[in-house]
């Protein structure tokens, strides 16, 4: 765990050094948990949300998107169930006077013992070779059995504490697990209280004598107040799906962890309307299109895992999170919901509107259902840029800091590298770039020895360099070295544009998608 906090650490120090992201203020000493998206690490999130938009909208027929307003009017949050349970259970050390998620601590003290199953499996594995069955392993193996049974009724007892809001339950669990401050060290604990995560702001005059409005803890609510709007301009037919990239805040007192946990950040959702009784299946089929669209972007599948809530949302009839392994361990990167027809019929009550489909091959109206996907866009950030980022140790002992950022979602699809700064190379390297730039963001750099400037390209995981030498004056020939192999290839120049649309086009990655 220590290693992966340092690789946080290198992380963290290799982002502000190359312009991905800086601390926010950083001039007025910063502001806690708040970033800045750099020259780099704005063209990478752009990526990001291109991928997810182009495969979620673009690729789907039936989903259309939307940007609604950060401010809304305030009973739509009353009538979401945010004004009244839209908390987190914090308790603080006395000790070291930090405060924490009490779920959080005792689902890390879960994770601590999931770690020792997995120790045990690997143990077996090493011993038993091919012939190794992990199931039968698991089933007969009497420590993980006995650990096995130690995180169900963990599970248990925290699902019936969270479920009824006993706060003086959780405490007691977190003593009873004997669960120790990480700072302090100490298991002196205050009570467990209720906080509300939403800002709230002034607004100058809105309807009625309320002037108190918030800042959206989340984006869903801005699809669902426009369902009808979005159904009827569009013509939709259920099953259809409303999409949204946006802003959203949480006035999180547990914020660290850099970018992880922020209290202003990004969320890309969709809300799938389906008919009452099919969601379950719906269900299931966004579950596995979400993970196949995760691993497409080739971060490593074991890095992967689904996690189903203990205890579920006020809202939801099912839900899991796809969890991804950070530097921190295994934490959650995408929620999937069945939100059932709260929301809309919750809308319904306090706006007094109609927010009802009406089936023509049914022959009646009915409130939908709807399953939700939502990713956070900083942590899908964080979790390409720790699983890219490797120090290697070359053939010659020196090293080399790359970011083996997924091609399509680099910064810079290609450098554009004239040998040296005479003879007329800028002038043909400016016209590669040039004729490239219509299609692909290129970076052009003449400073250094060319091997510096592979290395800078490296650091900030630039897919493909092109260097421009006198042959090229000769025969139209560049020379292009492949950031992950350092392999160089001589190629034709008219060969370029195929060369890189076969690493980092948008069509590749969706066509593989597809077909995956």
């Amino acid at each position: 765990m220590e290693q992966n906090q340092d690789k946080l650490k290198d992380i963290i120090s290799h982002s502000k050094e190359y312009g991905f992201i800086f601390p926010s203020s950083e001039i007025y000493d910063g502001l806690a948990a708040t970033y800045d998206y750099g020259q780099l690490g704005s063209e990478l999130k752009n990526n990001i949300k291109t991928y997810w938009w182009k495969a979620m909208v673009q690729m789907h027929e039936n989903i259309v998107g939307i940007d609604a307003a950060i401010f809304m009017h305030p009973t739509t949050w009353k009538a979401s169930g945010h004004v009244d349970a839209f908390n987190d259970p914090l308790i603080d050390n006395k000790d070291s006077k930090k405060r924490y998620r009490a779920d959080v601590l005792i689902e890390e003290h879960i994770e601590k013992i999931r770690q020792k199953i997995q120790k045990e499996v690997d143990k077996g594995r090493n011993r038993f070779g091919a012939e190794f069955d992990e199931n039968q392993f698991k089933a007969t193996n009497p420590n993980v059995l006995r650990n096995a049974e130690k995180i169900a009724s963990i599970e248990e007892r925290m699902k019936s504490a969270l479920d009824n809001n006993d706060l003086e339950a959780v405490r007691n669990l977190i003593l009873d697990l004997e669960i120790v401050c990480p700072i302090s060290g100490s298991k002196n604990w205050t009570e467990v209280r209720q906080f509300n995560l939403m800002f709230s702001t002034e607004l100058g005059s809105v309807a009625g004598d309320a002037a108190t409005i918030y800042l959206r803890p989340e984006t869903a609510q801005g699809i669902f107040v426009n369902f009808l709007n979005v159904q009827k301009s569009g013509r939709m037919k259920i099953p259809f799906g409303i999409a949204q990239i946006g802003k959203a805040f949480r006035n999180e007192i547990v914020a660290r962890q850099f970018i992880f946990r922020m209290r202003e950040f990004e969320q890309m959702e969709m809300q799938f309307f389906v008919r009452p009784g099919e969601e379950m299946r719906w269900y299931e089929y966004w579950k596995e299109a979400r993970e196949k669209w995760h691993k497409n972007l080739g971060l490593g599948n074991h890095n992967y895992r689904f996690h189903d809530h203990i205890k579920l949302a006020h809202y939801a009839n099912a839900a899991c999170d796809i969890e991804f392994n950070f530097p921190m361990g295994f934490k959650e990167l995408e929620g999937i919901h069945s939100r059932t027809d709260f929301d809309l019929k919750q809308h319904e009550q306090f706006s007094g509107k109609k927010l009802q489909f009406f089936d023509p091959e049914m022959n009646e109206s009915y409130v939908p259902y709807v399953v939700e996907t939502s990713v956070g866009l900083d942590r899908l950030f964080l979790a390409v840029l720790s699983s890219s980022y490797q120090n290697e140790k070359l053939e010659d002992d020196s090293e080399r800091i790359v970011l083996k950022i997924p091609a399509v979602l680099a910064p810079y699809k290609a450098a554009v590298l004239p040998l040296i700064k005479k003879d007329g190379l800028p002038e043909k390297a400016r016209e590669i770039q040039k004729a490239l730039q219509f299609e692909y963001n290129v970076q052009y750099d003449e400073k250094d020895a060319i091997g510096r400037r592979y290395r800078r390209q490296d650091a900030i995981g630039t897919p493909i360099c092109i260097t421009i030498d006198h042959q090229t004056l000769e025969d139209n020939t560049i020379t292009i070295r492949d950031r992950d192999t350092m392999i160089q290839e001589r190629i034709s120049i008219d060969k370029l544009e195929q060369k890189i649309a076969e690493k980092a086009s948008w069509k590749k990655i969706l066509t593989d998608l597809d077909k995956n």
